[in-house]
């Protein structure tokens, strides 16, 4: 599987009636690390009324990979926003924390959510993103007569060379990408005689 996920952090601030909202994004995997990062901005900022924060800390399609806090506001009126707002942006491994320092003039409901949901939209707007593949790891025995065609099909598949040991023969550790593995595996199969053969390493 291929998504986008954060190439580095980015923040974004703005003040809406006398409040000030600051939005930190950030690359997470995993829930843990997703409060690790929550756990971080709110020692940057002890003096902040409220550190909402919420994470698609796995695959964008992950439901077991999300989470949300309103931390103090009133419920769903902003982590369920920003959790919308990541969603609705395809990436994964990415966590939100916005810090509110509260200017003493109310917002209502409506006007949070707005508020929440908006700044993690603007940081959207302006965060670099790089291409994450999911790759399986396999193990490859070939004999150096078959070195030649091994790389050639392994540029050919776009596939990750991990790491290799040259013994008696050569073994590869090779990372496939699922979209790639059936076609990489077949032309290894029929191109050597159903000689190299794929072991999935767990």
């Amino acid at each position: 599987m291929r998504y986008l996920i954060p190439a580095e952090a980015t923040e974004f601030s703005e003040e809406i009636k006398k409040s000030r909202f600051i939005t930190y994004l950030q690359a997470t995997q995993g829930i843990e690390q997703a409060r690790a990062f929550w756990q971080q901005v709110k020692r940057r900022h002890p003096t902040a009324r409220h550190h909402c924060w919420a994470a698609v800390a796995g695959r964008p399609n992950d439901s077991q990979q999300l989470g949300f806090s309103d931390d103090g506001e009133p419920p769903g009126t902003a982590g369920k926003p920003m959790l919308n707002s990541l969603l609705g942006s395809g990436i994964g491994e990415i966590s939100a924390v916005v810090v509110r320092y509260y200017g003493g003039i109310q917002l209502g409901t409506g006007g949070l959510v707005r508020a929440y949901g908006n700044g993690v939209q603007q940081a959207l707007k302006q965060l670099a993103t790089k291409e994450k593949i999911e790759r399986q790891d396999f193990a490859l025995h070939c004999k150096y007569e078959q070195l030649n065609l091994v790389q050639q099909l392994i540029r050919q598949y776009d596939i990750e060379i991990r790491s290799q040991q040259f013994d008696q023969t050569i073994v590869l550790q090779l990372g496939i990408s699922e979209e790639q593995l059936t076609a990489f595996r077949r032309l290894l199969n029929d191109r050597s005689g159903g000689s190299l053969q794929l072991t999935e390493l767990r």
